[in-house]
């Protein structure tokens, strides 16, 4: 199993899509299921390196995305409306995350 390359509250870009968004939960392999593999992962990225789930800056989508797919993107403030849900705030280019009450 790799280590992650990118962390939660890093802010990231789609190397395809050209999307910003911020990771808020990191998987260490593919954990979607065969038929959605089938019908979005169209470049067939490993299912064995970690993958992400993102909030998808100006838009209120949410994404699933292999590590392959993403770059880092410094400086960039994510406009979604789960942002202040996921992270308590905005520092030095990442977002930190917010500590949930059980």
């Amino acid at each position: 199993m790799d280590k992650a390359a990118f962390s939660i509250g890093e802010v990231v870009k789609h190397r395809l899509f050209d999307y910003h968004g911020v990771i808020y939960d990191v998987d260490p392999f593919f954990m979607g299921t065969e038929a959605w593999y089938q019908s979005v992962a169209k470049t067939c990225p490993p299912k064995d390196k970690p993958w992400y789930r993102v909030l998808v800056d100006g838009h209120d989508s949410e994404t699933y995305v292999a590590e392959r797919n993403l770059k880092h993107c410094a400086n960039k403030r994510i406009n979604h409306p789960k942002v202040d849900l996921y992270f308590k705030s905005y520092e030095q280019g990442c977002y930190t995350t917010r500590t949930l009450k059980t």
